[in-house]
């Protein structure tokens, strides 16, 4: 695999048929090649993942932003076609992302995922290093891609500090807190429902300095088979974590299990 910046219209234009085969035909949302220009003319990141036939197999495209008076850039799409969504790829272009991120002299990149996702979670706390501190409801408005339609766009913001050296430890393997979550406790209490697991109930009000919260595995085929359960999960987890937030909990782990996972929250300092 061949992973290089992406600079021509040519490029671009590669990029966005890509856009289309990731997250679908229907997807209303995809961004065009006049803003890709633009946004890589003047301080952008869009980095492309070739095959050995030299195919557009991946890509990763963040946009330059402000924060707290800083700069920094904000990941917009992280994209893999299906047959490459397994192997890696996605690592390998955040990471390529971090090193071009890094020689502009940053230290921050963000963008958000889908809390009820428990592959991307793995990925974002266990191989990446991120942290989490702001839940955002239905940022997206309504989604017409077949990945996310059926359910609010609720969305975590993913902070990865990327000169921060609990980030070097997860890139190297080491540091995850995940011997925590045994003794985290847990705060939403959930059961066998046919083929998926359902939340039945959660406590908004424990006062422990570490509590986990459980998440279903296969949320994408939840909100396409069983959309009511997929809208009591969004509602149930939407409450949760913005509830522990704004008491001032962060999360900052997250354990991947065959019944879906369990994310750390911890009471900041």
């Amino acid at each position: 695999m061949i992973l290089r910046d992406l600079t021509t219209l040519a490029d671009f234009r590669r990029v966005v048929e890509l856009e289309r085969e990731v997250w679908g035909v229907t997807y209303a949302d995809v961004v065009p090649v006049p803003i890709l220009v633009v946004t890589v003319k003047r301080g952008g990141i869009l980095i492309g993942a070739f095959d050995d036939r030299d195919e557009l197999v991946g890509f990763v495209y963040s946009l330059p932003g402000i924060k707290h008076g800083r700069p920094m850039q904000w990941s917009h799409m992280l994209g893999v076609v299906g047959q490459h969504r397994r192997g890696g790829l996605g690592h390998q272009l955040k990471l390529a992302q971090r090193q071009r991120a890094l020689a502009m002299g940053l230290d921050l990149i963000e963008w958000t995922f889908d809390p009820l996702q428990a592959v991307n979670a793995h990925l974002n706390f266990n191989k990446l290093g991120v942290l989490v501190r702001e839940y955002e409801e239905n940022v997206y408005g309504e989604s017409a891609s077949p990945l996310h339609r059926g359910t609010a766009t609720d969305r975590l913001v993913a902070e990865w500090w990327i000169r921060d050296p609990r980030v070097d430890e997860r890139l190297a393997g080491r540091g995850t807190p995940v011997d925590r979550l045994a003794s985290a406790a847990a705060v939403n209490t959930t059961r066998p429902c046919g083929q998926w697991r359902e939340c039945v109930a959660h406590d908004l009000a424990a006062a422990r300095s570490e509590v986990s919260v459980e998440i279903p595995t296969g949320f994408s085929e939840m909100q396409q088979q069983a959309p009511e359960m997929a809208r009591a999960w969004r509602t149930a987890t939407r409450e949760i974590f913005t509830t522990y937030f704004s008491r001032g909990y962060r999360a900052v782990g997250f354990l991947l299990d065959a019944d879906g996972g369990r994310y750390l929250l911890e009471r900041q300092p």
